[in-house]
């Protein structure tokens, strides 16, 4: 609180203080002015490289924005491909096993199928001991009608009755289907392995593993980055607000320096013609410098209260100006109160959490729908209900064909009862020849697998074919290599030993398509690219035959036509994967009439036709 007024001094002392009292206000004022100015001064000389270095930051971090949308792209690719490449792993290990157990089925079902037929020929051995069991004396044998039985044959050790034979028939039936069902669940996860194999490519799962994280890393970082943008910006505009206030004080403090230099020369004309005034009159006080002092310490007082209540004004301003310029940014990004933008903000982990759900729910969506859009489902959902009374009607028929195979079955017992008889007469027959029988089939047995003529070669399938399918999987492979690039990845050449129609099985090609997925005849491809595929071969085999050789190269490769079918875009592959043979140091010749090998193959020999007869035109050097 400022202090009470002195005495009311004489009119010089009151002016002679007020002169006093300004001329502080202009020392003041001057060095407040000289120090604005110094700092505005001081500032600005840094202004350009400020500037520079705020949008040097903007620059950088929509530079981070650019690459994380860039990055963002290829994240799926990568992770889709990671995930083949595991599940391909996975698979190769499951077709491993599925082989071990399709093939520990295959000798199961073969062994019970034997030790069905040896229980059968056992059976078929002691049939007399059967008969023998159900006669009566007195009653005619149902063999050879006599009601004698002096010696009817005894059961021996080991007799093997209907039932022992009836459960090792379906020990082998069971067996039979356990195989068949090993060999079904081995086709699917082969199926599975290809279409994998051919999502994820050559690539190893950890390579693919460390450039995904790779690729997730940059992404971080530059999301990072670019999550500085508006921040950035921000800083900006603060730092050409502050520009502009600064420029504007050093302007209002370079006129008010102006202004004060004529204020304070009439002051020193006043002040002089006052204190000639005071040194006559200064009436009750005890000096004019005292009363001074007191009022000018009174002047500064009130002068720095003024100065205070300025400064608070021009704070609550500023703070008003950053309450609005706060509340407009959480408006443009969304929000409606700067607090609502503080509760929304969301740390690493929650953000990574949130894409990784994100991501979840598109895969599972993308699984989804490719299921329901495949032509089962959709045909299963446009069957109409089933009808009750076909039903109804289509099981009293099967009671009325019950009643036709029991009475059916009444006649076959008799028949069988007439068969038991006959076949009493030829047991001495079948003991007989038992044991040129058992050699025969023994030998017939192993002459019909090895020939693919026996019930139990299942694919008919030759011993010579059996042996050459393990050359055609290394062809098969072989070729994959050469194909996969010439079909640009689509198509892999795998080994099949499916029957075909009625025919003989053992050295069947099938393709595998990576745009379906499945696997296919090779009769499907069209015209090039069935010269894509036998070209393939052909290479493939080159290959094989050379590893084979022991090292000795294959060194000249003819081909003869075949190129007429093939657009450009298939010709140039084509052609690449022939100069890759020509690099290593193979020579390629190709016999053809098409005008665009002329112009892409420059070392050539042309047949041309005269009168005379033939002759050979080099061209190129190449």
């Amino acid at each position: 609180r400022p202090p009470p007024p002195p005495p009311a001094p004489p009119r010089a002392e009151r002016r002679l203080t007020e002169l006093l009292g300004e001329r502080a206000d202009l020392d003041r004022q001057e060095r407040a002015d000289e120090e604005a100015r110094e700092d505005a001064e001081t500032w600005l000389a840094d202004w350009e490289e400020t500037r520079a270095g705020l949008q040097a930051g903007i620059d950088s971090a929509q530079q981070a924005a650019t690459t994380a949308r860039e990055l963002a792209v290829l994240r799926d690719p990568a992770r889709q491909r990671l995930n083949a490449a595991r599940l391909r792993d996975r698979l190769a290990g499951e077709t491993r096993t599925a082989e071990e157990q399709a093939r520990a089925a295959r000798e199961r079902a073969l062994a019970a199928k034997q030790h069905w037929l040896d229980l059968k020929e056992q059976r078929l051995n002691g049939i007399a001991a059967e008969l023998a069991a159900g006669l009566t004396d007195g009653e005619p044998c149902a063999v050879c009608g006599a009601t004698e039985h002096p010696a009817p044959a005894r059961k021996v050790a080991g007799h093997v009755d209907r039932e022992t034979e009836e459960r090792a028939l379906a020990d082998h039936q069971r067996a039979d289907d356990h195989r068949a069902e090993a060999e079904r669940r081995l086709g699917a996860v082969r199926e599975a392995l290809a279409a994998a194999g051919a999502e994820a490519g050559d690539g190893a799962t950890e390579q693919l593993s460390r450039a995904v994280d790779e690729l997730e890393r940059q992404y971080a970082q530059a999301r990072d980055a670019a999550s500085a943008l508006h921040a950035e910006q921000e800083r900006l505009r603060r730092a050409e607000d502050e520009h502009e206030l600064r420029i504007t004080a050093q302007r209002e403090a370079a006129v008010r320096a102006a202004s004060r230099v004529g204020h304070r020369e009439r002051l020193d004309r006043e002040h002089a013609a006052l204190e000639e005034e005071l040194a006559q009159a200064r009436g009750d006080a005890p000096s004019v410098a005292a009363r001074a002092a007191q009022l000018e310490r009174s002047v500064g007082l009130l002068t720095d209260a003024a100065d205070t209540a300025r400064a608070a004004e021009e704070a609550a301003q500023r703070l008003k100006e950053a309450d609005a310029r706060l509340a407009d940014a959480a408006f443009r990004a969304g929000f409606d109160t700067p607090g609502a933008a503080a509760e929304a903000l969301l740390d690493d982990a929650a953000h990574r959490e949130l894409q990784r759900r994100l991501d979840a729910w598109q895969h599972e969506e993308a699984a989804v729908r490719a299921v329901l859009a495949e032509p089962e489902t959709v045909a299963a959902a446009q069957q109409p209900p089933a009808d009750l009374g076909s039903a109804q009607r289509a099981a009293e028929d099967a009671d009325r064909r019950v009643r036709e195979a029991a009475s059916a079955r009444g006649a076959a017992d008799r028949r069988c009862a007439e068969l038991d008889r006959l076949s009493a007469r030829a047991a001495a027959s079948v003991r007989r020849l038992g044991p040129l029988r058992e050699e025969y089939e023994r030998v017939a047995r192993m002459a019909g697998l090895t020939a693919g003529t026996s019930a139990d070669n299942e694919r008919k399938m030759r011993l010579e074919s059996y042996v050459l399918a393990a050359r055609l999987e290394q062809v098969a492979a072989a070729a994959t290599v050469r194909l996969h690039r010439m079909s640009s990845g689509r198509y892999t050449l795998v080994h099949s030993d499916d029957r075909t129609g009625r025919g003989r099985s053992g050295l069947g090609l099938h393709v595998v398509d990576a745009w379906t997925g499945r696997e296919r005849d090779t009769a499907t491809l069209s015209g090039g690219e069935t010269f894509f595929a036998s070209l393939a071969l052909a290479l493939g085999l080159a290959d094989v035959v050379t590893d084979e050789a022991g090292g000795v190269r294959l060194d000249t490769l003819f081909i003869d036509e075949g190129f007429g079918s093939l657009d450009d875009q298939a010709l140039d592959e084509v052609l690449d994967v022939l100069d890759s043979l020509r690099e290593r140091d193979r020579s390629v010749g190709i016999v053809s009439h098409v005008g665009d090998l002329r112009r892409r193959i420059h070392a050539q020999l042309e047949v041309v036709k005269g009168r005379s007869g033939s002759e050979l035109r080099r061209r190129g050097t190449r």
